[in-house]
């Protein structure tokens, strides 16, 4: 019975956690090395543009839930979702026109690009504050719990709880959908196969016929698509605050170094790699232990390996050792 108990605790503390929280970051990863593998750059505004798909997702489900628009159990965003995708398309395409559409074409080296996506990051970021705020934004309606901890003690009997939010469950089902899709596409469709010829070799596709400015559009396309969905999904199960969104871009780009920059797969499973890091070196395992040990062995302390105040160092420190010891990731990159 301590050992089920032991393994429900890890389950509600970690696993699920870990499980909910590295979808999110597999999609924001996704998006962020697609465009590192097409465009050539790491765009540090990736995480305003979560936020600035996010904000219009908040703005239209107020409005929708003012007027008496639900879904029911589920979450009035999934509505609202689709104009906060057709808003980050537009200023994605409006930005890259506007700004990185004349370095592209004189050819910067990727450092300047990496400068001006900085530049951007601060305007998106300003342009959110000023419209929507800096305070925390909670947008979530329907049913939030799927299954709670009292009820799984009392169905089974156990000490411990299991507690199932419907957000967490909608994450990760809608991070399955949306990467088997991505996969698919790039693998399977002429387009994205040209998205994958572009990338490999952009002077042979050039040559074969491929329309450079169309791979940018839909590149920016789905790079804009995966960031609002992941924003929002994010958003759902915690709140929405802009400079929260940029402090996941060094997790997001932990991920996207750990599955190798460039390839949307390792991406995907960096997302999870980062977040199990995350939470399971930060987790007190005292109550744990006290399961699985003997009396005389329980421990007093927390036996907690980092503070949750030092979440993001473990994503950085994951960062160096893998430049260090694997630069191109454990899935390579540039393989898109």
């Amino acid at each position: 019975m301590d050992f089920l108990n032991a393994l429900v605790l890890l389950t509600n503390f970690i696993f699920v956690p870990a499980l909910n929280y590295g979808s999110q970051l597999a999609l924001g990863a996704i998006g962020v090395t697609l465009i590192y593998g097409v465009l050539r750059f790491a765009n540090f505004a990736y995480g305003d543009l979560m936020a600035f798909g996010t904000m219009v997702v908040i703005l239209i489900t107020w409005k929708l839930q003012s007027i008496g628009i639900h879904l029911g159990p589920l979450p009035t965003a999934l509505i609202a979702l689709p104009f906060g995708i057709i808003a980050a398309i537009l200023i994605s395409l409006i930005l890259d026109k506007v700004v990185f559409e004349y370095y592209r074409i004189k050819k910067s080296p990727p450092v300047t690009l990496i400068v001006v996506s900085l530049g951007v990051m601060f305007v998106l970021n300003g342009i959110i504050r000023i419209i929507i705020g800096t305070a925390d934004r909670k947008f979530f309606d329907g049913q939030k719990f799927l299954m709670k901890a009292k009820q799984f003690k009392e169905i089974t009997g156990l000490n411990e709880g299991l507690a199932i939010k419907s957000t967490q469950l909608l994450t990760i089902v809608v991070t399955i959908i949306c990467a088997l899709l991505l996969f698919w596409f790039l693998d399977k469709t002429k387009t994205g196969k040209s998205m994958r010829a572009y990338s490999n070799n952009e002077d042979l596709a050039l040559l074969s016929g491929i329309d450079p400015n169309r791979v940018v559009m839909i590149t920016w396309i789905i790079a804009a698509t995966l960031a609002t969905i992941a924003g929002t999904l994010y958003g759902l199960d915690k709140s929405f605050k802009p400079f929260t969104y940029f402090n996941n871009l060094l997790p997001i780009f932990a991920a996207t170094i750990v599955g190798g920059i460039g390839n949307p797969i390792g991406a995907f499973f960096g997302g999870f790699v980062v977040a199990f890091a995350e939470i399971s070196l930060t987790y007190a395992y005292k109550k744990f232990f006290i399961y699985i040990l003997p009396e005389s062995m329980e421990p007093t302390g927390l036996v907690q390996l980092l503070s949750i105040d030092y979440k993001f160092a473990v994503s950085f420190s994951i960062l160096i050792i893998v430049l260090i010891f694997r630069p191109n990731g454990i899935f390579k990159g540039k393989v898109i």
